[in-house]
């Protein structure tokens, strides 16, 4: 199965480090970020799940939530958390699927066999409150992933959604951004963009970052 973006995210059952969830009820209204990791007891993944971790006030301002997945089992996860809280100095704050028979990592294409055929790559799905996948990443193994990029990401989906606007290039908060260029009316610009816009070209014009960034 291929997963495209605008897709709808594979709902499914599974046991979790939080207790047994059917994933589209879990998501609820949230933004959700699904990460997959490799195996237990790694060094590059417990790096990766301790500052998860730690980004918990900055999801929870993104009306957000991080659901984490490897192929070991409930009891591996619960000895490993152990070990990622005690060297990464955090609490694991989020479930982790255990998927020893790699059910849901085979339907979310996590595993990649010319990758290796037992374990997952360093996948990231980020997926709507309306069950879209609005996003994905894939990592080898041997990388460990820029969650502040992940971040990012999540703020230029919900910027956009809410006004008729692109980020460009390296876009962080509070940046200028490009109007769309399906915008053509200047009365409807100067609407949307009462702080005024440069125009580099007809189909490059930035604005400031509208105010008031509406989150789904």
């Amino acid at each position: 199965m291929t997963l495209l973006l605008g897709d709808i995210a594979p709902d499914f059952e599974a046991e979790t480090t939080q207790g047994r969830i059917r994933f589209h009820d879990w998501i609820g209204e949230d933004w959700v970020v699904f990460l997959s990791h490799p195996a237990d007891f790694t060094p590059v993944c417990t790096t990766e799940l301790g500052y998860t971790s730690k980004l918990k006030e900055a999801l929870d301002k993104r009306q957000a939530k991080a659901l984490v997945i490897s192929v070991d089992t409930l009891e591996q996860h619960e000895k490993w958390i152990a070990d990622i809280e005690d060297t990464q100095n955090t609490r694991v704050n989020f479930p982790i699927i255990a998927d020893p028979g790699r059910k849901v990592a085979t339907l979310y294409n996590m595993i990649h066999p010319n990758a290796d055929a037992k374990l997952t790559v360093r996948a990231v799905y980020v997926i709507d409150p309306d069950k879209k996948i609005r996003a994905s990443i894939i990592y080898p193994p041997s990388t460990g992933r820029n969650f502040d990029e992940v971040i990012r990401l999540i703020d230029s989906l919900q910027l956009t959604d809410g006004h008729k606007v692109a980020t460009p290039v390296n876009w962080q908060q509070g940046d200028d951004v490009i109007i769309l260029p399906s915008l053509t009316s200047p009365d409807e610009i100067a609407r949307l963009f009462p702080d005024g816009h440069r125009q580099l070209r007809p189909y490059l014009r930035l604005t400031p970052q509208p105010r008031g960034t509406q989150r789904r």
